[in-house]
């Protein structure tokens, strides 16, 4: 009975002091703070800009370790001295990730790693090192003021937040160590550097040995200097800068919202489900089409409705590239609604477009009140004028799809045989060969 009883008694024993080992301890680690940290009490202080700061940097964790080694002193700023204050240079300069390491560096030289309250104040040394390792300059003015001072900032809030790992100063404005100041400083006149448009080596005229002239400059909102041709894709890999213009970032022309726009209007407007089809899913034209737009090409869009792509042969869209081929060939690369063509074609009878199917052009003519594309059975007339008009990209409804005539290759002329020139044998008069036989040779050779 005794025995058993040990024994319980034994394992009861070994059971506590297993429960206690395998217990979490309660007390706050290194890396750890509680509630009543002055970290915590500073991101739910009134210094919503240094709290704001100090996420951003990365610092969190930093000084919790530090908080967890000792106690600390921070010196904040009034929110009116980072928000409307500070310098919006350097403000953004702050903000910028590459910028990091400045930010850190600028918030930790607001932070000592003691705690120093403002009955301390004038039995203290006058200078501190801080976090950053830098030193901090702490002043007492003299009687009557006797104003607190740390660096160039006044103390308007002394012993503002108390804990008991730390204590909050408020301070008039920011602090700002002279590494930072000096990186700002360099990387300002680096941007003043880097803003010299970068130029390209003088060329060698070869004919003359003379350096050429360059190009004057080309006016903001001037038409590319390259034709449309040399433009398109695939083309050269220098193309014209994107002309300035009132839509898209930075004053740019936005050409593949434009281009997206006029898709979705096909859309909307009915009947041109086709083509919108071939733009976007069937070939990359909408795309190039957004490109050259936003290069400064305007565009004029022939676009044959469903039911004349529906007469479509199997034949005709089989070939590699022939739907690319045929809505190059609707598209002009002028800016034309329906009164700009019906008014040519009154006054010159036939005009003749460009497309972007080199070297093939669309005719155009006036007929039956109306703009006639085309050639005999293969035109079509302008059935939906101006679906779609916004000063750089115009689409004109069509009834037939448009295909170039075929060039009809030229009859042989077979080179005439050679005219032989027979020459006469010069022959005399009558009134000669009489006076030869009558008088003889002497005076008049017969011969």
């Amino acid at each position: 009975m005794d025995s058993s009883y040990g024994v319980s008694k034994l394992l009861l024993l070994f059971l506590a002091a297993s429960i206690a080992t395998a217990l979490p301890d309660n007390k706050p680690g290194p890396g750890q703070i509680n509630s009543n940290s002055v970290l915590v009490a500073l991101l739910d202080s009134h210094y919503t800009e240094l709290a704001e700061l100090v996420e951003k940097a990365l610092l969190l964790q930093t000084l919790e370790e530090a908080v967890g080694r000792h106690n600390i002193t921070i010196f904040a700023p009034r929110n009116d001295a980072l928000e409307r204050n500070l310098d919006p240079e350097f403000k953004s300069f702050l903000l910028e990730p590459r910028n990091l390491k400045s930010l850190q560096s600028l918030l930790m030289f607001h932070i000592l790693p003691r705690r120093i309250s403002s009955p301390q104040w004038p039995s203290l040394s006058h200078h501190h090192r801080t976090l950053s390792n830098d030193r901090l300059h702490i002043t007492v003015d003299a009687a009557p003021s006797r104003r607190l001072k740390v660096g160039s900032a006044e103390i308007v809030l002394p012993d503002d937040v108390i804990r008991p790992d730390g204590i909050i100063h408020g301070i008039e404005s920011l602090l700002i160590p002279r590494s930072v100041q000096e990186d700002f400083n360099r990387r300002r006149n680096l941007r003043s550097i880097s803003a010299v448009l970068p130029q390209g080596a003088p060329e060698v005229d070869p004919r003359t040995h003379r350096l050429k002239k360059p190009a004057p400059p080309v006016p903001a909102g001037s038409p590319p200097v390259l034709p449309v041709y040399d433009a398109m894709s695939p083309g050269p890999s220098l193309a014209p800068a994107p002309a300035p213009g009132p839509g898209g970032p930075r004053g740019h022309f936005n050409g593949e919202a434009q281009v997206k726009d006029f898709i979705h209007t096909l859309l909307h407007y009915g009947g041109y489900n086709e083509m919108a089809d071939i733009l976007v899913n069937l070939t990359s034209l909408a795309t190039e089409m957004g490109r050259l737009v936003s290069e400064g090409y305007v565009l004029t869009v022939l676009a044959p409705n469903d039911e004349a792509m529906a007469k479509l042969t199997t034949d005709q869209l089989s070939e590699p590239g022939a739907p690319e081929q045929i809505v190059y060939y609707h598209i002009i690369p002028e800016y034309q609604t329906e009164e700009s063509m019906y008014n040519a074609v009154r006054r010159f009878g036939k005009v003749k477009y460009d497309s972007l199917r080199f070297p093939h052009k669309v005719l155009a003519q006036e007929a039956d009140g109306s703009v006639k594309f085309g050639h005999g059975e293969g035109s079509a007339y302008l059935f939906d004028p101006d679906i779609y008009t916004d000063g750089r990209i115009s689409v004109q409804g069509i009834d037939g799809v448009l295909f170039p005539r075929e060039e009809t290759p030229a009859t042989e002329v077979k080179p005439a045989a050679p005219v032989v020139k027979k020459v006469a044998k010069s022959r005399r008069g009558k009134l000669m060969e009489v006076a030869c036989k009558m008088m003889g040779s002497r005076f008049i050779p017969c011969e």
